[in-house]
């Protein structure tokens, strides 16, 4: 087992339980074994997280930014570098960054970023989320309206031309400035295509998930609601079993309450997981920053621009697990495969999601009350502590 070792002494989540007294045995970046650690070879490394959790490591699909940088502002391989390393701090071992509605450069130049982040392979990066600019402007958000505009052929051509060189490739679409051929040429690329930032009725929507799109982008924020007469886009996300929903916790973006409804209608088998759509302020002190030009302020917990608007969302991972955990009532089960095992479903990532024989080593070590110990990439510590120091055989 040369490049082996193995995590002792913790409860293990695996997606579907949790296991006493199991060893997580590591080898080449892979899970390799859960073992009673009685069972463990007497020459492999042993290291001690007793009294903690062992959970998978958190997928998130929808990140504009971290540690002080904004995806928009600095579409580059150091930029995408910063950003992984800063949420990994909070949990996140992969992650979709997120640039939004933009210039064609601007998205050229973050797609060449992606794709020489995946060929290095930067740690915790995943692929990216192209969201716009081929969006609604009745539905804008904080996307500036001058900038987003209908798919055109030219567009076309280079998302195909790019698909699969830049890791896992998520995008999201309206109605309103597509066809439902555009998506599945897209789809057929290899994208997996999210409709959002849309104000269509569901009659309008129903033929897109027909030709293949299969998620919504941040459940409720900049999209068509659900009425009495008229489902929208909320309606048809829930009530259709094909469409995953990403979902912003952090009190703001949605009421409590509307989450808990939502989480109880949600027709499966697609989930509703959990995304933070995280500016460039987490793991920062910054009280604010530019987005296309125009000023976001940090106030309270939210991002927001001079008109109230909000910006974008001020929160990680691990605290959106703690807030459905804790305020919505949910197992903590439930709440960490809202992070991790639904994403990885939602994005087609099979080596992801779950601790079980042959995954990806994307884990973290908790204590018991969600505060983070470590956080392991590939088997190796990309934050907090590496336990390396081992205990007695």
């Amino acid at each position: 087992m040369s490049g082996s070792f193995a995590l002792c002494g913790g409860r293990v989540f695996d997606g579907v339980g949790f296991l006493e007294g199991q060893a997580l045995v590591v080898s080449n970046g892979r899970i390799e074994a859960i073992v009673a650690q009685a069972d463990l070879s007497p020459s492999i490394e042993r290291r001690d997280v007793a009294g903690s959790l062992l959970v998978p490591g958190f997928i998130d699909l929808q990140v504009n930014g971290g540690g002080g940088v904004l995806l928009n502002n600095q579409p580059d391989l150091d930029g995408i570098r910063t950003i992984c390393s800063a949420h990994a701090a909070y949990g996140t071992t992969a992650l979709l960054p997120t640039v939004i509605t933009d210039t064609a450069e601007i998205r050229a130049r973050a797609v060449e970023a992606g794709i020489a982040a995946y060929s290095q392979k930067v740690p915790g990066y995943l692929g990216l989320h192209l969201e716009g600019p081929h969006l609604s402007v009745a539905r804008k958000g904080t996307h500036d309206p001058s900038l987003i505009r209908p798919l055109e052929q030219p567009d076309l051509s280079f998302l195909v031309e790019h698909a699969g060189r830049f890791g896992e490739a998520l995008i999201t679409l309206a109605p309103e400035s597509v066809s439902p051929g555009d998506v599945t040429a897209l789809v057929e690329a290899g994208y997996v295509v999210s409709l959002g930032h849309t104000n269509a009725k569901a009659r309008d929507i129903l033929p897109y998930v027909s030709a293949g799109a299969s998620m919504a982008t941040h459940l409720f924020n900049a999209m068509s609601q659900m009425e009495n007469r008229e489902p929208g886009l909320v309606g048809v996300a829930l009530a259709n079993g094909r469409l995953s929903c990403g979902l912003i916790a952090d009190g703001f973006h949605v009421d409590p309450m509307v989450m808990q409804v939502a989480l109880a209608a949600k027709k499966g088998p697609a989930r509703i997981f959990l995304v933070t759509d995280a500016m460039s302020t987490i793991g920062t002190d910054e009280q604010g920053f530019l987005l296309n030009g125009r000023e976001v302020f940090r106030r309270g917990g939210r991002l927001t621009l001079a008109d109230g608007t909000l910006a974008g969302a001020d929160i990680d991972m691990l605290s959106c697990v703690r807030f459905v955990h804790e305020h919505l009532g949910l197992s903590l089960a439930d709440a960490l495969n809202m992070a991790s095992l639904y994403p990885a479903e939602a994005i087609g990532c099979a080596t992801k999601g779950t601790l079980a024989v042959g995954m990806d080593a994307d884990l973290l070590v908790l204590q018991e009350d969600l505060t983070l110990r470590a956080t392991f990439i590939g088997g190796r510590c990309a934050y907090g502590e590496d336990f390396a120091k081992g205990v007695a055989a």
